[in-house]
Parts: structure tokens; sequence; C-alpha cells
């Protein structure tokens, strides 16, 4: 068996056997590895940022500049709520890390809260995508009191 050589260096790779057929074509290769899946950033920002809110407690993602800059967004006309405020994200060839920034309800364990939006992240990445999710990294920027008027939900100060 060869070694692979780095393409990089000048040399080309020869095509991986066994379970690591990656690429391959022909009719004895198996349907999954005819080809290869490229996953972008984006696209695990937008699981993430789903998955993040649908944890009972979240009242929303993004830090304070961003939730507003991103409000003013929402409401011109032909926009869409950003489903990735307040996530980043880094992508590897099997791997992810995920960074998030949340505003929790008054009232919540922030603790358990920060467990439940983990837990909800891991499970929707990996199933979604096959990658590993090796970090969640959650800062709670805010808290939001029952009082409070979203910025969101403000049409502004006349009506």
């Amino acid at each position: 068996m060869s070694d692979i050589i780095n393409p990089a260096a000048g040399g080309s790779a020869p095509r991986p056997v066994g379970k690591a057929l990656a690429g391959q074509s022909g009719a004895d290769a198996a349907p999954g590895t005819r080809g290869r899946t490229i996953i972008t950033d984006s696209v695990v920002e937008k699981i993430v940022g789903m998955a993040a809110r649908e944890v009972p407690g979240i009242h929303s993602l993004g830090s304070g500049m961003s939730r507003t800059l991103g409000a003013v967004a929402d409401k011109v006309p032909g926009g869409r709520p950003s489903l990735s405020r307040g996530v980043k994200v880094e992508v590897g060839e099997r791997q992810a890390a995920v960074d998030l920034d949340v505003v929790v309800d008054y009232g919540v364990a922030i603790v358990d809260i920060a467990a439940d939006v983990r837990t909800s992240v891991i499970t929707a990445v990996e199933r979604m995508t096959g990658l590993e999710v090796v970090e969640v990294n959650i800062t709670v920027d805010d808290v939001h009191l029952p009082d409070e008027e979203d910025d969101e939900e403000s049409a502004g100060r006349v009506r």
C-alpha cells in the first residue's frame, strides 16, 4: 500500500482504498462514495441558529449591536430575519466548533439553558451534517425582562 502524497508538495495523491473511497466512480463503487460533499460555514450557522432558538428560555441570539442592526435589517421590505445572527462556526473536514451569543429570558436557570442549547445544537449539527461538534461556547449577553419591549417588535415611537 502506497503512502498518500501531498499534492501541494508537487506530487499526486493516489485514490483511497477500502471504506475511504472518496470521489470514486464506476459501477462497483457505492453511491455514497461517488463524489464529495462540502458543507459550508453558513449552512452550519443556520442549523445552529435554528437549534438554539428552539430551546425554551432563549429569547434571541446575538450581542446588543448585532441585534439592533439585525432588527433594522429585518424591517427592510423583502428582508428575512437572519438565522445566523449571533452564531459563529469553524467547519473542518470532519469537525465543527460553535460560538453563540444569546439573550435568555428572565427567571430561567442559565446553566440549565446552556446545557439544553449545547444538546440541541450538537444533536442537530451532527444529525444533519455528520460533522462531530467538538465544542459549543455560549456567551450570555443579556437577560430579557418581561416588561422590556423587543427591538424586533417595536415599530417606532409614533403610531
